[in-house]
């Protein structure tokens, strides 16, 4: 499966819209991004064609995009890059999004303070409290006995 992954750098150019859904929370926003250059004649910097990109996100990262940017914050937004056609008023219009993997403040331009959001335990993660030695014991004839071949008389 080869996919395009993408890795930009720009601003927030909406507010990020959050719904929940029956497989989890879904968000989206549009992304902002322009490139500057250095004019060497001018001696400034000049600002080229900005390029606005939707970025949709599932679950856990929708939930926390929508607790964390506003609109006008500097991101680095990684993630699948999806480009879509559709027809509108009889004509044919190119959309560019990009699914997202992982979103983050840009921190060249100023500071954020993390905060780790508590994750329930799985019980596939939970160990026992206690593994006495009759218990490794049983574990091991239970191996034994799901790897002996099997009789059919």
């Amino acid at each position: 499966m080869n996919e395009t992954l993408v890795t930009l750098v720009g601003n927030a150019a909406t507010a990020v819209e959050f719904r929940e859904t029956a497989t989890g929370g879904m968000a989206r926003f549009r992304f902002a991004v322009t490139p500057r250059r250095w004019d060497r004649e001018k001696q400034l910097w000049a600002d080229g064609r900005t390029s606005f990109y939707t970025v949709w996100s599932w679950r856990a990262l929708a939930a926390h995009l929508a607790a964390s940017v506003s609109v006008g914050e500097p991101l680095l937004v990684h993630g699948r890059l999806k480009v879509r056609e559709e027809e509108q008023a009889g004509q044919r219009r190119t959309f560019v999004d990009v699914e997202a993997i992982a979103v983050g403040h840009d921190l060249s331009r100023g500071t954020t303070a993390f905060r780790r959001t508590a994750r329930p335990e799985s019980d596939l993660t939970v160990r026992p409290e206690r593994v006495t030695e009759g218990d490794a014991k049983g574990a091991s004839k239970q191996l034994e006995h799901a790897a002996a071949p099997a009789v059919v008389s």
